[in-house]
Parts: C-alpha cells; sequence; structure tokens
C-alpha cells in the first residue's frame, strides 16, 4: 500500500509535509459542494487509489462495525500472518485467506470486531476472487482498471459487500473520481445539514452527492465528512447544541433534528421537517 501524500492540499493545520491551497469554487454549484470547500480548510486529503484492490476489501470488511482504532490492529495482525509478510500462499492474500483455518482467522483480527462473521466473510470472499479472477494480482488489476460499474455491480455481488464497502474499494484502490462512499457519519451528516431529505437511505445520499459534488471533491468529500462527523456533528451531541457559534458549518446548515431550545436531538427521519428534493 502507499503512503499517504505529504502535500496538504485541505489547508487544515493537522498533519505534516507541505500546505497548499484547497480548490474552493468561488461560486459553489451547490450548498453540498460549499460544504465541501468550507471542510477543505479544516482538514487533509488522503490518498484516494494506489492501495491494492483485494488488501481494501479485506480492509474494508474489518472496519464494518467498529473503529478503525479497533480495526487497524487486526488489518496488521492479518497481514502479519496470512500477507505477503507472513507464511502467506507465494504471497497471494486471497489465495492464502482461501485456505486459512475459520477459527485462527478469527483469533487473529478479534480486535476487529464481530470476528467469527467477518472471518468468514473475508474467506468466502477470498474463495470468489479466486474462482473468478484467479488470484490477487488479476483481482487488484480489475478494481483499478475495469469500467467502474462493472466493478461496483460484481463487488455487490460478494455476499458480505455492501455498498459502502463498493464505494471505498472503488475510491481508495481503483482511485476512482466521483465516488461519495456513504457511511453512518456521511448518512447522519448530509440529512442533518438538510442536503439530503430526511429519511433517505444510504444509497439515496451517495445520489445526492454524486450529483452536487464535483468529482474531483467526492473523495475528500466523504474522508472529511467523517472526520467532521466525529468532531462536530455527532449523532448524541453535535456542537451546535450548546453553542450555535461552535459549528464551523452552522450557516449552510438546517439543523434536522436538532433542537438546541430544548436539548433534544433525534434522527433526521424522525424529525418533523418538510422532505427535501
Amino acid at each position: 500500500m502507499t503512503e499517504e501524500p505529504a502535500e496538504n492540499i485541505s489547508g487544515g493545520d493537522a498533519g505534516g509535509g507541505r500546505e497548499s491551497a484547497f480548490p474552493a469554487a468561488e461560486e459553489p454549484s451547490s450548498r453540498a459542494e460549499a460544504v465541501v470547500d468550507r471542510l477543505g480548510g479544516m482538514y487533509w486529503q488522503k490518498r484516494y487509489g494506489g492501495q491494492d484492490g483485494f488488501e481494501c476489501l479485506v480492509r474494508t470488511v474489518l472496519s464494518q462495525n467498529t473503529s478503525d482504532k479497533a480495526s487497524q490492529p487486526a488489518h496488521d495482525a492479518l497481514m502479519e500472518r496470512y500477507g505477503a509478510g507472513g507464511p502467506a500462499d507465494g504471497g497471494d492474500l486471497a489465495r492464502s485467506l482461501a485456505a486459512a483455518e475459520q477459527s485462527r482467522l478469527a483469533e487473529t483480527i478479534s480486535h476487529a470486531g464481530l470476528y467469527n462473521q467477518k472471518s468468514e466473510t473475508l474467506i468466502r470472499l477470498a474463495k470468489r476472487v479466486l474462482e473468478e479472477h484467479g488470484g490477487t494480482a488479476a483481482f487488484d488489476a480489475f478494481v483499478r482498471e475495469g469500467d467502474p460499474e462493472a466493478v461496483r455491480e460484481a463487488l455487490l455481488g460478494m455476499k458480505g459487500v455492501g455498498p459502502k464497502t463498493a464505494d471505498c474499494v472503488l475510491l481508495f484502490a481503483g482511485g476512482r473520481s466521483g465516488v461519495f462512499p456513504v457511511d453512518t457519519h456521511v448518512h447522519r451528516l448530509y440529512r442533518r445539514l438538510g442536503i439530503a431529505p430526511a429519511t433517505a437511505d444510504h444509497e439515496t445520499v451517495r445520489a445526492v452527492l454524486e450529483r452536487d459534488v464535483p468529482p474531483a471533491k467526492c473523495g475528500f468529500g466523504h474522508t472529511a465528512s467523517i472526520q467532521f462527523g466525529r468532531d462536530y456533528c455527532t449523532a448524541r451531541r453535535p456542537a451546535c447544541l450548546d453553542d450555535p457559534d461552535a459549528c464551523p458549518l452552522g450557516d449552510l446548515c438546517e439543523q434536522v433534528g436538532v433542537y438546541p431550545a430544548t436539548g433534544e436531538v433525534v434522527d433526521p427521519a424522525d424529525a418533523d421537517v418538510e422532505e427535501v428534493g
């Protein structure tokens, strides 16, 4: 896997390396683009593309329903035991995982939570990759070079791979522009902002964002929105609840489901609002 870039093209203070300007539009084409541009002054851009496709798929499965702090040690332990650095089958991660003993793999990734379910999923995915592509290298090339819609459809056809996982593989391994994966933070944030319908499911939020955010900004929008959801717009206690000036996106937000006057916070789908189109 390639290293994260040293250059800060987002303008935020955190991180190392050199800084350069985030390409904010003088006149954003939509409120969603205005949000992403505002986040561009706060956070660093990660690397989009460059990861190995199957390892990225494995990493994303491990991250399901858990934090990066928990999934990273599980990924590292898995790669040490089954990857090129460990006793893998010829350095082929898919072949190594396909032959893995499920209980041993579960023990290896126990930090990630749901380790029995995830170990079964990883073995099943590895076998599918071997059957359809013959090995890790061919699958990686398919993710990198195949038609994006065909790649997404193939990934979604694998049991245990949902839209967010498929889109993360397209973004972080395939380097595809115009892909805006929607996790729980993104789903909450853009409905709370009033940019997506309050009752929208994950796929509807994705469609709105990929329509309204320029393709080159979608990858950054995904990672920056997740960080903003963790830092400011948390599920139970968003920053605006106690101080209306505490949120950097306050002037762009409709506060759907957030009621500072009463201190109540509900899911946007449960808020008393008119649907946006």
